[in-house]
């Protein structure tokens, strides 16, 4: 069985690298709660990490409408796949 290809394969090491980045920056903001960091410090770091990982996601949407999408508008879905694209994005802009 293949792996399916997605929209982000071909830069799945880069998806990969920046993932573990924001992983180590979560760490990190716990460390400075247990050393009992300024609070506005601990917010910095946590507004730093929200914006790396909107980063991230903005890069698998734009990977999901080049790559998932164009598949699914060939194979007659095109309908179906807006649908989807519309309710990620949904999802990501209620944060808050």
């Amino acid at each position: 069985m293949t792996t399916p290809t997605r929209g982000y394969t071909a830069t799945k090491e880069q998806l990969q690298a920046r993932l573990r980045r924001i992983e180590g920056q979560v760490r990190g903001i716990e460390r400075m709660v247990e050393d009992d960091r300024y609070c506005i410090d601990v917010l910095t770091q946590i507004s730093a990490v929200q914006a790396a990982l909107d980063k991230v996601a903005l890069g698998l949407l734009d990977g999901h409408a080049r790559h998932c999408m164009h598949e699914g508008a060939q194979e007659g879905r095109a309908e179906e796949m807006a649908g989807e694209m519309m309710a990620a994005v949904a999802r990501l802009m209620k944060r808050g």
